[in-house]
């Protein structure tokens, strides 16, 4: 049963009861096997917990890009692109070779003032202790302060994009934890978001059990999670 109205709601309810894990075990039994973004991405501490959907944004190495007009402004699309951001949504970012930062403390600025969930890009972040201090939620290789400018430039965005093995949509879950970052395709999410609740909540009552002295293969029996 629907426990929520609205992506409001929805966000609220994954931050304060969901983790990777358990969404990643559902996605498996659904037989989406490949969801998980690389497991080089880390959020900049443990503590930050993402979830939204995704804008997705395509970047690319200087050397790649032929369109004349794209190589004049400084970012490509960059800025196009952040300010474009919508509330509940996440920043998601691939196409780059890892040599340069493609989000910073000024990018993650006006990210928070849109209402954005969070960034995550394929590669790495700078400006650190400035993300930090704002307390929002960035995903990344980790931190590495050369510039994108000179190097890589925005292409396109809202557009389909591969990160890792996972196809990304416009509009599909990003959610991330300090276990990983996993896609819930947009098409099976109220499916997978329903059996996650229901798991996580059934493996609350197994860990009780096991504390309470059961052994594992009685809780496996009766509760058929682990």
């Amino acid at each position: 049963m629907k426990e929520w109205e609205n992506d409001d709601e929805l966000f609220k309810l994954i931050r304060n009861e969901l983790f990777t894990a358990v969404i990643g075990d559902i996605l498996d039994k659904l037989g989406y096997l490949h969801q998980f973004l690389p497991p080089t991405l880390h959020p900049l501490n443990d503590k930050m917990v993402m979830a939204g959907r995704a804008m997705t944004v395509l970047e690319a190495d200087i050397d790649q890009i032929s369109d004349g007009n794209l190589l004049k402004k400084p970012f490509g699309l960059m800025l196009e692109a952040l300010d474009d951001l919508k509330k509940n949504e996440v920043y998601i970012c691939s196409g780059a070779s890892p040599t340069y930062a493609l989000w910073g403390e000024l990018m993650a600025t006006r990210a928070k003032l849109l209402g954005a969930a969070g960034a995550v890009v394929d590669g790495y972040s700078r400006d650190t202790p400035g993300i930090l201090a704002l307390d929002f939620p960035c995903f990344s290789y980790g931190s590495y302060a050369q510039d994108q400018e000179p190097r890589g430039k925005v292409v396109d965005y809202r557009i389909p994009i591969r990160c890792g093995q996972v196809l990304v949509e416009p509009g599909d879950i990003i959610f991330g934890d300090q276990d990983g970052v996993c896609v819930i395709p947009k098409s099976v999410e109220q499916e997978v978001l329903e059996k996650a609740f229901e798991k996580v909540r059934t493996e609350r009552t197994v860990k009780m059990k096991l504390e309470e002295g059961m052994s594992a293969c009685e809780a496996f029996a009766r509760y058929a999670v682990m």
